[in-house]
């Protein structure tokens, strides 16, 4: 039949037309509604988080983001002091990739890490020396 579409001509056009009428979004609000947010596993608690790393910019936006979950702040340490070794007293904030290792948040770029991050894992240092209070409830 001519003017008819077959179906797999029709389910083609509709891949590459996907988003078509839809310029507001961009590459970074198109991955935010794709990729799921991760799990914040503070070690020792029953009850986790979760974060959406796209709603972030860096890894102080990110430090800053943990600390507002996991500490009363009576240090004001919000500033611009802040960063993922500060960002928990007596913690190390770790991250599990798509392999299942643990590795040290920090060690790649934010974009690869925002790619790669499963789960963010705080674990507490051996020498835990708290200056902020650790929520209880959170």
């Amino acid at each position: 039949m001519a003017g008819s579409a077959t179906p797999s001509s029709s389910s083609s056009r509709f891949t590459q037309n996907k988003f078509h009428g839809f310029p507001e979004l961009g590459d970074n609000d198109l991955a935010a509604t794709v990729v799921p947010a991760v799990t914040v596993v503070l070690e020792g608690r029953s009850i986790c988080h979760r974060i959406n790393l796209h709603h972030h910019g860096s890894y102080h936006s990110l430090a800053r983001a943990l600390r507002q979950m996991f500490v009363v702040d009576h240090d004001g340490m919000i500033g611009g002091n802040l960063d993922l070794s500060n960002a928990i007293p007596g913690h190390l904030i770790a991250y599990e990739d798509m392999d299942h290792d643990l590795l040290l948040a920090g060690d790649l770029s934010w974009k690869d890490f925002v790619r790669v991050a499963k789960r963010i894992r705080i674990i507490p240092t051996k020498g835990n020396s708290r200056k902020g209070t650790i929520r209880r409830g959170a």
